[in-house]
Formats: C-alpha cells, sequence, structure tokens
C-alpha cells in the first residue's frame, strides 16, 4: 500500500499550517489587547459609562436615604 501523500507533501502542508496558526495567533493577541483596554472602551462608550453611572448613584443615594428612613422609623 502506498501512501495518499508524498512526505513532502505533508511536511508542505504542515508549514501552510503552522503559517495560519501563527497568523491566527497575531490576530487573536491584537483583539484581546484591544478589548482588555477598559480605557479605550470607556473612551468609546462615554455616553453608556455616564448613564450607568448616573443610575447607580441614584440607586446607591436611593437605597442608602431608604435605608436611613427605615433606621429612623425604627427609633
Amino acid at each position: 500500500m502506498s501512501p495518499s501523500r508524498t512526505p513532502e507533501q505533508i511536511r508542505a502542508s504542515l508549514e501552510i499550517r503552522r503559517h495560519e496558526l501563527s497568523s491566527s495567533i497575531e490576530l487573536l493577541r491584537d483583539d484581546v489587547a484591544e478589548l482588555s483596554d477598559w480605557r479605550a472602551q470607556i473612551r468609546r462608550n462615554q455616553k453608556a459609562v455616564a448613564i450607568a453611572v448616573g443610575v447607580t448613584g441614584f440607586v446607591l443615594a436611593g437605597g442608602i436615604g431608604a435605608l436611613t428612613g427605615a433606621l429612623r422609623r425604627r427609633r
């Protein structure tokens, strides 16, 4: 039985796959670096961040106000 591919063909195929894998890893590194840059994410989404901060502040202030109100009623 003869092999369907020669050793040279297998080596060439492996080299192509190695190159493709290397390129994919570089692209993945770039994507991870971009996504993990939280400062850039905030700059890109300033409006959404401002709304989230405002809502969080409102909820926390309301929560603190409700807690102090409940504590005053107990006394």
